[in-house]
């Protein structure tokens, strides 16, 4: 695993670390950061494949409770959602990759380029919840329509996006804040 960060590093830091095995890194990690249209394009995909995620864990917690109406235990379906979404990304973000960031080449570290840990991919979870809770909240604040509701998490989730322009490394801030950032790389399984 070492040598595979230590890969990612620039040559003059990769030969250091490589010279002292087990040394931890003073500083931030500097490997390049996706590029903000490849990043969306891999959240664009997660969502597709979290789309299969969430239905079959909505079945399964709808066949264990016996749910008949899709409106009953409405809020319990949600919080398991929301615990069911959390396993799944705390797990992936552990050890580096989704599946949509190894298609597009994406890999999560901690800032200073080592594998981030439960914790920490817990923290980015809720962190990450950054990107719909603003618009959430302002939707049901003014009890807006559905489109009106859509059309503002759109533009909410595109201001969060370009945020990411006004950080040093052009991390997301969610990133930034968990303490986590994202850098190009070749999927882990090779």
């Amino acid at each position: 695993m070492s040598d595979q960060i230590t890969s990612l590093l620039p040559p003059d830091r990769a030969s250091r670390t490589a010279a002292a095995p087990g040394l931890s890194l003073p500083t931030p990690v500097t490997a390049s950061t996706p590029s903000l249209a490849r990043r969306m394009a891999c959240w664009l995909y997660e969502g597709m494949l979290l789309f299969g995620v969430v239905f079959i864990a909505g079945y399964l917690f709808s066949t264990l409770s016996q749910t008949r109406h899709a409106l009953d235990n409405r809020h319990l379906q949600q919080a398991f959602l929301f615990v069911v979404l959390g396993i799944y990304f705390s797990w992936f973000w552990a050890k580096g990759q989704t599946l949509a960031m190894k298609t597009w080449h994406i890999r999560l570290l901690d800032r200073f380029g080592h594998p981030v840990t439960q914790a920490r991919a817990l923290l980015r979870y809720g962190l990450s919840w950054l990107w719909f809770l603003p618009a959430l909240a302002a939707s049901a604040a003014f009890q807006l329509s559905g489109a009106e509701s859509a059309i503002i998490l759109i533009g909410w989730v595109a201001v969060w996006a370009i945020l990411s322009r006004f950080h040093p490394q052009q991390q997301f801030w969610h990133d930034a804040l968990a303490g986590t950032r994202l850098i190009s790389s070749v999927p882990l399984s090779r």
